[in-house]
């Protein structure tokens, strides 16, 4: 039968203890990690959110010993029960443990409670746990008791306070904007709330707190932010989580540079928690340079094996993949594996399925060995001089492996950009302990949509455009540039933002080029345009991923990882069996009939 706490009050956490407290009567709690009983001595691991400490149950006659009903329960106690131990502080004699916090203390127990017992864990409870995910996923509250999980949950609420001291000194409010919001489809897929007193209507949930916070600074707060709950239904992709955090911030009477500088100072707090130097000012480069160098618009520049555009050396070459992608207006690049040029064929093979993977044809290369022969796919189409100019363009060397896409700019941007990660984390080129912030800027404001046969917006069609880009909107809106920006940290996008419209003509405009027409704009965002039409400041803002943020911070493997209750990716939670069906009589009361697929029957 489980004791209780009455009477006990706990004094310490394991590792708040030291040699300080050597001789101290103290009281600890938590949950046995491993108990080894050595014959009229019980030595117990007790772990709790701090780490380990080590208790003794020695029986005997004296204070410093437990008596016969004591040593009893100790000999009863196994993984994970939870216990309460009140003792004495002692120095570890002659078998201190340099692997532990505590390793030089221990506690020598005089009084022992049973706060509860514990069915054996479907798996151990230990850091680098080997188990599958799934398997933990499921017992997520087993999981969670890791010591490296939970160091990294702790991590990120030591970051979430760290931001909100650095806002709050800044002059940002901290406000709370509504989960329960109207659907304004215009980007990913909205999660729908059925409304009991409203029949056959729907709210949705946020994508983001977007519409809000502009209307905030229609307010006059001038200065906002929100560590919020977003929601997006977006297809199944691994890393990817149905419900996610943004630190969410927005800014009156400011342009680009302003929100930059503010989130590089707060950059350089938040990482300074885990000693790493963030650059002041971080660099930035355009989103065409972007996708020029590295194929990307989230490069990461931990590592070279940069893009070269070769469309000009090759062309009127004898290759009819090259020379086909230019005449259909696309370009050939390539990018150079310093070193790999005796590559087994065979990777070189996978290197080329890989690359079908997004969207490329093929995949030609030429292999330089290092007596400086050439081993090509495309040899036989090219005269030698311009085999020559073209590793000459590429700065080939012996030993180097040189790969090139030909296609529409988009499809080779997207094919190298994604083999260069590829070969780098085959290589292991991606360094873990290696910082590279970069911003990157001057996105393209609109996309074409081949399934929708129109322009969108890239990022939200409240984005401002380039002031001496205006006149494009109706000439030329595919090279209309946004005052938008986004934070890269290897390879990885932290965050983005943009400057908003605030003027009338120029939304109007917007609303056009996407086709939006003046009824539709009015029905999806009309309390935002009316709101407008009472003295809107110039505003942006800028919202940070905090899942990936710190993901990165702790070096997770996963976002999983520093979510306390994760989905997996088919967006469901193993642990709680969501979503599931729910009863009829919820279904009747919202006026909700399910409807199966023919398969699902």
């Amino acid at each position: 039968m489980a004791e209780t706490m009455k009477g006990l009050k706990r004094t310490h956490r394991c590792t708040e203890l030291s040699n300080a407290n050597v001789g101290e009567t103290v009281t600890v709690m938590g949950w046995v990690q491993k108990s080894r009983n050595k014959g009229g001595i019980i030595f117990v691991d007790l772990r709790d959110r701090s780490g380990l400490l080590q208790i003794i149950f020695e029986e005997g006659e004296g204070s410093r010993f437990v008596d016969a009903a004591t040593f009893e329960k100790a000999e009863s106690l196994r993984s994970e029960f939870v216990i309460a131990v009140v003792g004495t502080v002692e120095r570890r004699e002659g078998n201190t443990n340099e692997n532990m916090k505590t390793g030089d203390i221990e506690v020598r127990a005089t009084q022992l409670r049973i706060l509860s017992e514990a069915l054996t864990p479907p798996f151990q409870i230990e850091a680098d746990s080997k188990t599958k995910e799934e398997l933990r996923l499921k017992y997520r509250y087993l999981d969670l008791r890791r010591p490296d999980l939970q160091e990294k949950i702790m991590m990120r609420s030591r970051v979430v306070a760290k931001i909100r001291e650095f806002m709050t000194n800044e002059g940002f409010l901290e406000i709370e904007t509504p989960i329960l919001n109207k659907s304004t489809p215009e980007g990913a897929r909205d999660y729908l709330v059925p409304s009991r007193v409203h029949p056959g209507s729907f709210y949705a949930l946020p994508q983001s707190p977007q519409l809000f916070k502009q209307l905030l600074m229609c307010s006059g707060f001038d200065r906002y932010f929100q560590i919020a709950k977003c929601f997006r239904d977006e297809d199944l992709r691994a890393d990817r989580q149905p419900e996610f955090t943004q630190v969410d911030m927005e800014l009156s009477f400011v342009d680009v540079d302003d929100v930059i500088e503010v989130n590089e100072r707060m950059l350089k707090t938040i990482f300074a928690t885990i000693g790493v130097e963030v650059p002041n000012p971080i660099p930035r480069m355009t989103w065409q340079e972007a996708m020029d160098r590295f194929g990307s618009d989230k490069p990461d520049t931990r590592f070279g094996m940069e893009l070269v555009n070769v469309s000009d050396v090759v062309a009127g070459c004898g290759f009819g993949v090259f020379t086909g992608a230019l005449e259909n207006g696309g370009s050939v690049r390539g990018i150079n594996a310093k070193g790999q040029g005796e590559m087994p064929r065979k990777k070189i093979d996978a290197l080329v399925e890989f690359a079908k993977g997004f969207g490329a044809k093929g995949l030609a290369y030429i292999a330089i060995q290092p007596d400086g022969t050439l081993k090509s796919s495309f040899a036989k189409f090219m005269t030698e001089e311009q085999m020559a100019a073209l590793v000459k363009a590429m700065d080939g060397e012996n030993g180097d492996l040189l790969l090139f896409a030909a296609d529409k700019n988009k499809v080779v941007w997207d094919v190298l950009g994604n083999l260069r990660l590829e070969i780098a984390r085959n290589l292991g080129l991606l360094d873990k302990n290696q910082y590279n912030f970069l911003w990157v800027t001057e996105f393209p404001l609109l996309e074409w949509s081949e399934e929708e046969n129109r322009f969108v917006a890239m990022h939200h069609p409240f984005t401002m455009p380039m002031e001496e880009d205006l006149p494009l909107l109706d000439t030329d809106p595919g090279k209309v540039r946004a005052k938008a920006y986004d934070i890269v940290l290897n390879g990885t996008e932290l965050g983005g933002g943009s400057v908003r419209i605030y003027q009338d003509d120029i939304q109007e405009k917007m609303f056009e080029v996407i086709g939006l027409s003046r009824e539709v704009a009015e029905e999806r965002f009309g309390f935002l345009l009316t709101a407008f039409k009472y003295g809107v400041p110039p505003h942006a803002g800028l919202a940070f991923g905090l899942d990936r943020l710190i993901m990165l911070m702790t070096q997770a493997d996963s976002i999983r990882e520093v979510i306390a209750f994760p989905k997996v990716k088919d967006a469901s939670c193993l642990m709680t069996d969501a979503p599931n069906l729910v009863d009829d009589i919820q279904l009747e009361e919202l006026g909700i009939a399910v409807v199966k697929n023919e398969e699902e029957e």
